[in-house]
């Protein structure tokens, strides 16, 4: 007889999507008390006269479906459109310290915030403040500061491009480009990594070309959590009959099947869609091995063809006129050992080979990726490799094929489009000066792990927060909150209340803002946004609902208010009446970025428009005008830490969770329900360690030279979960694993923390006396 699973742990056979989905988003309506409004809410998601779901950046069809929403997407909804209130006299009643042992889940579900509020040392908690007077008090620290450097200006994704490009004016007017952004934890490898590659660090095919490929490769992403949209689409691709072929360390139930709630016969019938044509389970870690790896099989495959006296199999014409490091490339490839690729992947030869094959039987390949390429100590090499993959047959810049990251925010890709960056170019600096008639400083600022450790460091006394919740998506967690913890001003602009807002600064505020779904009303009328898809389609997204209290402003309006306190009359900049309209901020969007011409008139038609791509165009924008075959001489990611009883450990998200929000305690697709607190291992792990399922554990992380302090970092007290995952790896949910991972653990092209690839050891835990439990 089968030994009993642990508490929670449960056999799922459903497959994605369908009847599972459905009955998910009923119970986040009730749960949220927005049965009756929430329905028609989600009508109006993805909508040309809606609003932009603040979850995932997968694009919309044209917006012309009347049900384009996803179960997660409505999570998304319903969490911000809840009905529940968190009012000033939430806080008479509840202390910081008491609030500090609240679940994570817990802080954001008591609701939206109604008022401004500043933190009381004495009483240990926020209470209300007037507008007026949040500024005054924010503007004279920033004021006080003897170096603008010294402050830190943090945007989230979900910002608009409006409220993102209003932020990065005011920062830069004050005289700093001291930028850390949420992408600095995801895609910053493709940032810095696609542009040494084809000129552009943005992704190079549209939606549309999905209709046209021949083959789609799927790397690091689970799509039916993360952007569940996309489902749509790859069942479509599945249904003609195209090969998806999935390299992923967990077989992710969205990738095996899906169920559309759409279809009436899949609904009716409960039958689903095979996804994958192949799932190969390479290691953590694994994915350079891989891709060397699959390239080594397409030149050995060229050459035979062209012994046998065909022409060969690379696009010749393509890598000639197009692209240079051809021979360097072939040479470290022809140099790689097969048994070094099988080692660090995890997988055969032959199974690398058939994906191989099925690459070069294929016209047209799309190439698809999420952060479990990005997010590790070689993510931008990991990046470069896939832009070597394609460009080897000319897969880049031509109809269905290309290279699609995918972004998480619904805007993260937007956000830096408009401004937000730390390394500002000298475009943006003459855009600048023309739109506005100074020139900001130039040089770089901090990014995010660089804005931690000068916050840690006491070189950094102020934070100003454009949502998000950055001490907990950040690496470290002990070091960071100790950091913000000595910080002399701390400012949120937020909707709810999360773990960073309890971090007792000197002086602590938070400013409620309204979010995507409530109706934004200015002088001049109800106002739109705008916001960019991975794909970089710009759209106008308009709230409808009633906002939580008048007190909640829109994030352009505090933004302003922030920026008239602290600058005064310098620059002369005309922030009134840009908030009066938001139309007179696009009009300055416009001049500073010529991609963005005719921009209102743009955003009126139905669907927006798409931002200039290059590469799409085969228009290389790098030093040498041609695409660039880019070596990266290593297979393995962290060769130094060899000992073989070391474990591999990757960070994933819940299916009841959206980057650091955690709508519930449910992972249904993995079978987990009602809690969080388990580790994902291989059984022969267990069993090789003398441990076995339901154990509790203690989960340490091994050093690396590129540590810069001796700490011990443990998470403790995990149930293990034998799983599906290959030997040597183990998987924990994001963020309870960050604790694992030392600040300095990072890519050092990129600036992005290793949360994919994190080192451990794991051993029974110890009792509160000592002894094993």
């Amino acid at each position: 007889m089968a030994s009993k699973r642990p508490d929670g742990i449960e056999r799922y056979d459903a497959p994605a999507g369908g009847w599972g989905a459905l009955k998910a988003v009923a119970e986040s309506l009730s749960r949220q008390q927005i049965v009756a409004q929430g329905a028609a809410t989600l009508l109006k998601v993805n909508q040309p006269d809606g609003f932009d779901c603040p979850g995932c950046a997968w694009p919309d069809p044209r917006h012309t479906s009347s049900f384009e929403f996803c179960e997660n997407g409505a999570k998304a909804v319903t969490w911000e459109s809840t009905a529940k209130r968190l009012t000033p006299s939430f806080f008479a009643s509840h202390t910081l310290t008491e609030l500090w042992d609240w679940h994570d889940h817990e802080l954001e579900n008591q609701g939206r915030l109604t008022h401004p509020l500043i933190y009381d040392s004495s009483l240990d908690t926020y209470v209300e403040i007037q507008w007026d007077a949040a500024f005054r008090i924010i503007a004279a620290a920033l004021n006080e500061l003897p170096e603008p450097d010294m402050a830190e200006f943090y945007t989230s994704g979900r910002a608009s491009n409006e409220a993102a490009f209003l932020f990065q004016l005011f920062v830069r007017a004050y005289g700093t480009n001291n930028f850390p952004d949420c992408s600095n934890m995801c895609h910053e490898a493709t940032s810095v990594g696609l542009p040494q590659s084809i000129g552009v660090g943005k992704g190079t095919v549209t939606l549309e070309d999905f209709d046209h490929a021949d083959a789609i490769f799927s790397f690091g992403h689970n799509p039916g959590t993360n952007h569940p949209r996309m489902m749509t689409t790859l069942r479509e691709a599945a249904k003609r009959g195209v090969p998806i072929v999935v390299f992923n360390p967990l077989k992710e139930r969205a990738l095996e099947r899906f169920a559309s709630p759409q279809s009436a016969v899949e609904m009716a019938t409960l039958s689903s869609t095979e996804i994958a044509s192949a799932y190969h389970q390479v290691r953590p870690g694994g994915d350079v091995a891989v891709l060397k790896g699959m390239m080594k099989r397409i030149f050995q495959r060229d050459r035979q063809d062209i012994d046998n006296g065909g022409s060969g199999l690379l696009d010749r014409s393509f890598i000639a006129e197009h692209t240079d490091g051809i021979d360097a490339l072939q040479a470290d490839i022809d140099a790689t050992a097969w048994e070094d690729v099988e080692a660090i992947s995890g997988l055969t030869q032959k199974a690398i080979e058939s994906a191989g094959d099925v690459y070069l039987k294929a016209s047209n390949v799309i190439l698809c990726y999420g952060m479990g390429i990005t997010q590790h100590r070689n993510g931008t090499s990991n990046v470069q490799q896939i832009a070597n993959f394609l460009m080897l047959r000319g897969n880049i810049g031509r109809q269905g094929a290309g290279i699609c990251p995918l972004r998480g925010h619904s805007n993260v890709q937007g956000d830096r489009t408009v401004g937000i960056t730390e390394a500002p170019s000298a475009a943006l600096l003459d855009g600048m000066e023309r739109a506005f008639g100074f020139r900001p400083v130039a040089g770089k600022g901090h990014n995010a792990v660089e804005a931690i450790e000068a916050i840690q460091d006491g070189r950094s006394k102020a934070l100003i927060c454009l949502g998000g919740n950055l001490a907990v998506a950040m690496s470290d967690p002990e070091a960071t909150f100790a950091g913000m913890r000595k910080l002399d001003l701390a400012v949120h602009l937020t909707t709810k209340l999360n773990r960073s807002h309890l971090l007792t600064a000197k002086t602590l505020i938070l400013l409620p803002v309204l979010g995507r779904t409530d109706s934004d009303v200015q002088a001049t009328g109800p106002q739109s946004v705008t916001v960019e898809d991975s794909m970089s389609m710009v759209h106008a997204s308009r709230g409808f609902l009633k906002p939580p209290s008048e007190e909640v402003r829109s994030e352009p309006a505090v933004i302003a208010g922030i920026a008239k306190a602290t600058l005064g009359s310098r620059h002369a900049i005309a922030w009134d009446a840009m908030i009066e309209n938001y139309d007179r901020i696009r009009d300055k969007i416009e001049v500073v970025f010529p991609d963005f011409h005719d921009f209102n008139a743009r955003i009126r038609q139905p669907g927006g428009f798409r931002l200039s791509i290059p590469a799409s165009n085969r228009d290389w924008r790098t030093p040498a005008r041609k695409a660039q075959f880019l070596v990266t001489a290593s297979l393995d990611e962290d060769p130094q830490l060899s000992d073989p009883d070391l474990l591999t450990l990757t960070t994933i998200r819940s299916h009841d969770q959206y980057n650091t929000t955690i709508y519930g305690m449910d992972d249904r697709y993995r079978g987990v329900f009602g809690r969080r607190d388990v580790i994902f291992l291989n059984s022969d792990d267990l069993a090789s360690r003398g441990l076995a399922d339901g154990d509790i554990l203690d989960v340490e992380a091994a050093r690396n030279a590129a540590e810069i302090d001796d700490r011990r970092r443990l998470v403790r007290r995990l149930t293990a979960i034998a799983y599906n995952i290959p030997r040597g790896s183990a998987a924990g949910y994001y963020p309870e694993m960050n604790g694992l991972i030392a600040l300095s653990h990072y890519d050092r092209r990129s600036g992005t923390p290793g949360f994919k690839s994190i080192p451990i050891r794991i051993r029974l835990a110890t009792a509160p006396d000592g002894g094993r439990v």
